[in-house]
């Protein structure tokens, strides 16, 4: 009796044994780290010439062919904007549209001119001056027909082109993280002209809201805030007819407008390097000789090298970064050309994939090659990340940051 006694008593100690084991070994199993289900895209109201950099060396093109592009687009929406009577505003945002468009998808993937389409007929619906996208397609080629070739936009012709350009319309929001906030230069140039006391007539201003138009034709929208913008192009237009106005040209008024003598600087410069090498391609260009902007040029750079200021402001400097792809000089202040933000997270999905093989046959620029195949080993696009989780959009940075630090509670080991 004892023994079996025994018996029984050991085989309950291994069986609790046993269990101790299973359980301790279940409590001890990592826990599992895998990806996150959803991606988080942040809105970015300004997008500084060191990512725009890095961005144009992502997307492999020259600055030739980036120039050439980014003219000819501005150019095709000013000529319908201007058909179909639709307001600055509408224009100034369809160009910056246009732009982010640009920055995150190559030009093989898409044609210019139905990019820019599709960046005006989103632009019409953000800036309430809505038109149909077969109303921009008929309007761009009744620009080029003749009178006998007149087409309406009822015809069939539109049909293939507009499907394309209500696919790439996603894409176009998407580049531009859903932000619909825009900004108009124009409306402050106006206001400043008048604190000046700029008379009605006077051709410094008209001179200076045309260039707030041509200012399109570069990046500087995307880098400026309006007050600098609108600074710049009254400064410029008084040096190159002239006439001096010492309280603009001094910025005695910069600081509040929370802005500065570098950011001004900036912006005026890439007007006259706009100038310098596209007139002909802008509405102030012709109406100067070239000598002209060179000469002005010439105490701006004088004035950069006094004051030190850098070629680019807000230039973050990178340990062992090479210049990026040659799209500019090297910042005065020695910062070396590098990107601090990775655009693989803000890529999207090729526009090819939105539209059928026939409405991307356009001999135009921009057509003709296909879109990248993906490499092993290779960033994901934001489209392939689509497969896996949910693409969220927010334009409060700081609501995505206190997002982030309570996921990561949850995913410390």
């Amino acid at each position: 009796m004892n023994g079996a006694g025994e018996t029984n008593s050991g085989n309950n100690v291994a069986a609790t044994s046993s269990t101790t084991t299973t359980t301790t070994t279940t409590v001890a199993t990592p826990r599992r780290n895998g990806p996150m289900p959803n991606f988080v895209q942040v809105a970015k109201s300004y997008v500084f010439e060191q990512e725009i950099q890095q961005c144009l060396k992502e997307t492999g093109v020259s600055q030739a062919r980036e120039d050439s592009m980014r003219l000819a687009g501005v150019q095709w929406i000013e000529n319908v904007r201007r058909a179909l009577k639709l307001p600055v505003r509408t224009f100034n945002t369809a160009v910056m549209y246009y732009h982010k468009f640009r920055l995150q998808h190559s030009d093989g993937e898409y044609d210019f001119v139905h990019a820019a389409a599709a960046a005006l007929f989103s632009a019409c619906k953000v800036e309430d001056t809505l038109k149909k996208s077969r109303d921009i397609l008929c309007a761009a080629h009744n620009l080029k027909a003749g009178r006998h070739e007149q087409l309406s936009p009822d015809d069939q012709f539109f049909e293939h082109q507009s499907r394309a350009i209500i696919g790439l319309e996603r894409l176009m929001l998407e580049a531009s993280g859903f932000d619909f906030r825009s900004r108009h230069p124009q409306e402050l140039l106006i206001k400043l002209a008048k604190f000046y006391r700029f008379e009605k007539t006077s051709q410094v201003v008209k001179t200076a809201y045309s260039m707030s138009l041509d200012l399109y034709r570069t990046f500087a929208p995307l880098k400026q805030q309006s007050a600098t913008l609108a600074f710049a192009c009254l400064e410029l237009a008084g040096r190159l007819l002239g006439e001096e106005h010492q309280e603009i040209w001094s910025g005695v008024d910069y600081s509040s407008w929370k802005i500065n003598r570098a950011l001004v600087m900036e912006t005026l410069l890439d007007l006259l390097e706009l100038y310098t090498h596209h007139r002909n391609q802008t509405a102030i260009g012709p109406e100067f000789p070239v000598d002209v902007f060179l000469s002005v040029r010439i105490p701006l750079n004088q004035e950069s090298e006094a004051r030190r200021l850098p070629r680019f402001t807000e230039w973050l400097k990178i340990p062992n970064e090479k210049n990026v792809s040659g799209y500019g000089p090297v910042a005065l202040n020695g910062a070396a050309n590098g990107s601090h933000h990775s655009r693989s997270s803000s890529k999207n999905v090729s526009p090819k994939d939105m539209t059928s093989p026939s409405t991307n046959s356009s001999s135009g620029p921009g057509s003709g090659s296909t879109a990248a195949t993906s490499v092993p080993g290779a960033r994901p696009r934001i489209g392939e990340r689509g497969r896996e989780g949910t693409i969220r959009f927010i334009l409060n940075p700081d609501r995505e940051r206190e997002e982030r630090e309570i996921v990561d509670t949850f995913r410390r080991a």
